[in-house]
């Protein structure tokens, strides 16, 4: 514990020089390596947010059901009826590449933890992945130890997986992405917080025992991979899904006693975070006696302890006369459950070992007062081409379409949702497979939630607030088209390198983007997550900062899908001008140029609004699906294999010389409709949105009249494709 502290110390904890300095200055004299180690995860990136703190603080966050905002382990909003909704989504996307069956699996621990640490029970579970090239070496090990962690995690607890989404770019090589979003039901008097108080109180440890696994994953989370990254085995935390059960259950049954002052889930930097951010927010003191850390290696050090990343593990300030009751009910659940400390008024941390004092913090300049840091930016000199398209004839029209329907990206994910259990709990009314978002009823009541993920990386790696701003919007119209009112996001930003001007650029732009798009949406922030330094060999990945959204469904009956009828008629709503820059259309022939398409926030307002209504307030609408990448072709296809039903669609006379324009553009705002064929929709078409019938349900194929058609069948087989054979 004595070491000297050098130059390399301080940079193998991930320290800057001015940093270093700044430590001396609040301690007013030299750290010990405990105390170094402690700072350093502390003031990690992954822990501090010291490069986006500036950024985030201009994020909307309240909204008339907001409950709680960004600061706590999850955001919750207000579903009526003494019922709240807690969600975040944090990523796991380092620990995952080096090890992606536990990297993943924790991930998913981790999440449902921040959850039922707030007094929620998890009721379902929602992802969003990134992989590299299918091509690539590494990619098809990674998606099946990734999926296979996810599955086999959220099934043993009993949590169901409803969703997410799975893409695949070269940019992900070297750096996967393994985004978890988990959603929780709670009764609005029983929301519990990570406050700590009361001087004496006892501070009690539960669940694993601390071992060496995961020490310093924070601080490997907050820096660039580089080829010898793959030796970090020993950083990446190892799950126990039958402990995280038996820690849910103990903790949810403790919680009905009255017995939690403070409760907080030991994650990134471990028994350290945990306990300087609950002693943070109480303005109070700690005294941790490390002896008493259950540890199930020997020989551990105090620095070691501290900075465990161990998984399955609660710290929890308790009143003291129910301190008796609270090791009844964990014993019962067969849990080690240790009083490690107690509260002190100093506002200081204070770490023993056998009797011995070993490190002495100050509390708040960790806690909160991490350094934060407005880092350079500078935008790409990067000229973007001006893309002037062949002829397309009618052929090459349904060979794109063909082969969307078989690439990576937009084939079924069947095999994915199979290793899900997407039913159990027996609220699951619709996964994402089957809907525009996953919607889960409210048990026991008539109301449900609608819960979603997106983002589209090649838009945000053209214009990264515009991209941002998509993902937003998207997210808002998927809650929309099945059946829910948008309340809130959470976000989970993965980028590259901070300390690089264009990928800080990048980073401030798509903040921007959300902050506009959720501003002008009436759709607020409640928490999220910062995850940077996505980068292997100075080679970063995309901008991808995926949008969690949460809506609310008053009657479960509202809930929309996929679903068509034969004889329906098929409404547009919303303005097609035929945007293709960036689109499907383009990537399928070799093309990533240009600029993402534009969102209109007072059409995406008032068209979102109309389909709501005309949903809510009427028996008309059979199913609804919302428009964005691949445009209208996709989106009719996508709804021919949902049914396996046919449909005819007219082109516009305005678009028969152009139909790629019509039929793949990527405009934003609009939506598909499949209305009952004897429902006049005339009588509620507002004058100032864009509506226009298209087409009817009828026959085998997917036909645009006078263009192309391809059968249902073959639609089908072709997006089952790939898959099967990647996996064989």
């Amino acid at each position: 514990m004595n070491k000297k502290i050098n130059d390399k110390i301080i940079q193998n904890h991930n320290l800057t020089k001015k940093e270093y300095k700044l430590i001396k200055k609040i301690l007013g004299r030299l750290p010990n390596l405990l105390e170094l180690g402690i700072f350093s995860v502390m003031w990690s990136e992954h822990c501090s947010y010291k490069s986006t703190k500036k950024w985030l603080k201009t994020l909307p966050t309240k909204g008339n059901k907001v409950i709680c905002g960004p600061g706590e382990n999850a955001g919750i909003i207000d579903i009526g009826n003494n019922d709240a909704i807690v969600f975040k989504m944090e990523s796991h996307n380092h620990p995952s590449f080096i090890e992606p069956y536990q990297g993943a699996a924790t991930g998913v621990g981790g999440i449902m933890r921040d959850v039922f640490t707030m007094g929620a029970r998890p009721i379902a579970n929602l992802n969003s992945l990134r992989f590299g090239d299918p091509k690539n070496s590494k990619t098809k090990n990674l998606l099946r130890g990734v999926v296979k962690g996810i599955g086999d995690y959220g099934n043993c607890v009993g949590i169901p997986t409803v969703g997410g989404e799975c893409f695949f770019h070269e940019s992900y090589n070297n750096n996967i992405l393994v985004n978890a979003m988990c959603v929780g039901l709670v009764k609005k008097d029983k929301i519990f917080y990570s406050t700590a108080k009361g001087v004496g109180n006892p501070v009690i440890y539960v669940g694993s025992k601390t071992g060496r696994d995961g020490i310093h994953g924070a601080t490997m989370a907050s820096a660039e991979f580089t080829n010898d990254s793959i030796t970090n085995r020993p950083q990446v935390q190892v799950g126990d899904p039958f402990m995280e059960k038996l820690l849910l259950e103990s903790c949810l049954e403790l919680m009905k006693h009255d017995a939690i002052i403070a409760i907080q889930d030991m994650g990134a930097a471990g028994l350290t975070s945990s306990s300087f951010e609950m002693a943070s927010k109480g303005n109070c003191g700690v005294k941790l006696f490390l002896e008493k850390v259950p540890c199930r290696e020997e020989n551990m050090t105090p620095y070691e302890m501290m900075l465990s990343e161990t998984q399955e593990r609660m710290l929890l300030i308790i009143k003291p006369n129910k301190k008796k009751l609270t090791f009844k009910i964990f014993k019962k659940w067969g849990l080690d459950a240790v009083e490690i400390g107690k509260l002190t008024n100093t506002s200081i941390m204070e770490l023993y070992m056998n009797k011995k004092l070993v490190g002495t913090l100050p509390i708040k300049p960790l806690a909160a007062s991490s350094p934060e840091y407005n880092r350079p930016s500078k935008k790409k000199n990067k000229k973007i081409k001006k893309i002037i398209p062949k002829r397309v004839d009618k052929d090459n029209l349904k060979k794109t379409l063909i082969q969307i329907l078989s690439s990576p990206n937009h084939s079924s994910k069947k095999w994915i949702f199979r290793q899900y259990d997407s039913s159990v709990m027996g609220d699951t009314i619709l996964s994402s497979e089957k809907s525009d978002a996953a919607i889960i009823r409210i048990h026991g009541t008539n109301k449900a939630v609608a819960i979603t993920c997106d983002c589209n990386p090649i838009y945000c790696k053209s214009n990264p607030k515009i991209g941002a701003e998509i993902a937003v919007a998207e997210s808002w119209r998927n809650l929309i088209a099945s059946g829910a009112t948008p309340v809130a996001i959470t976000d989970n930003l993965n980028f590259g390198n901070p300390e690089k001007k264009e990928i800080m650029y990048e980073i401030k732009e798509a903040i921007k983007g959300i902050k506009n798009a959720c501003e002008k949406l009436s759709y607020p922030v409640v928490s999220g997550n910062v995850s940077l330094y996505n980068e292997t060999n100075n080679s970063s990945i995309m901008p991808t900062p995926v949008i969690g959204g949460v809506g609310l469904i008053k009657k479960i009956e509202n809930a929309k899908s996929f679903k068509m009828k034969e004889n329906a008629n098929i409404f547009l709503v919303g303005k097609t001008n035929g945007h293709l820059e960036l689109s499907l259309f383009y990537q399928m022939h070799k093309l990533e140029e240009g600029t993402p398409p534009k969102v209109d926030f007072i059409k995406e307002n008032k068209n979102g609004e109309f389909v709501k209504n005309l949903i809510s307030k009427t028996n008309g609408v059979i199913g609804c699906h919302d428009l964005s990448e691949g445009g209208i072709g996709l989106s009719l296809a996508e709804l021919c294999i949902s049914n396996n039903l046919g449909v005819k669609i007219k082109i516009p006379k305005e678009f028969i010389s152009k139909p790629e324009k019509w039929i793949f553009g990527e405009d934003q705002s609009r939506y598909i409709l499949i209305i009952k064929e004897s429902f006049d929709i005339k009588k509620y078409v507002d004058k100032e949105v864009y509506i226009e019938k298209i087409g009817v349900v009828d026959g085998t194929s997917l036909e645009f009249i006078n263009c192309f058609e391809i059968p249902v069948k073959n639609l089908i087989k072709l997006n089952n494709k790939w898959f099967n054979e990647y996996l064989k």
